[in-house]
């Protein structure tokens, strides 16, 4: 057999080494999260808003990459659980805007050791960290033009 027609190795393949990386991040994220009361995609939301501040539903699905039937129900549970806000744009009311509540902004310095513990959990500096998180956006960006 030669090496062009053989199967594919599980362990070979970036799409499984991703796919586990993530879930292992994202299970440490979870364990991080669960004593703030929040998942994994609701801190994802709470890193915008601590980063840019009052943000529109269209905004954050972009910089999430989350289209709005996946975003609305975690907005409506951030708002449920008093971190959030919504209100309609007053130019143009089929745009919402989003904004941390006091309790949303306070829960930021509770947060805060988050990514040096996840940066703990890599085993890797946080030079190399950051790199690596600059290649896979690279990667993500690439992908998602080629697709």
């Amino acid at each position: 057999m030669s090496d062009t027609a053989r199967t594919p190795l599980l362990d070979e393949q970036i799409c499984f080494a991703l796919y586990s990386a993530s879930r292992a991040l994202t299970s440490r994220y979870r364990d991080l999260l669960e004593p703030l009361g929040i998942t994994y995609p609701q801190y994802l939301v709470l890193l915008v808003l601590w980063e840019d501040g009052e943000t529109g539903v269209s905004g954050l699905g972009q910089r999430l990459h989350l289209d709005s039937g996946t975003l609305s129900p975690l907005l409506r549970r951030l708002e449920a659980q008093g971190l959030v806000s919504r209100r309609r744009g007053s130019a143009d009311e089929r745009a919402v805007q989003v904004a941390l509540t006091p309790a949303g902004d306070a829960l930021r310095s509770e947060a805060a050791s988050i990514p040096e513990r996840i940066c703990e959990a890599t085993g890797l500096s946080p030079d190399v960290l950051t790199a690596l998180t600059e290649q896979l956006g690279g990667v993500a960006d690439r992908v998602r033009a080629a697709a």
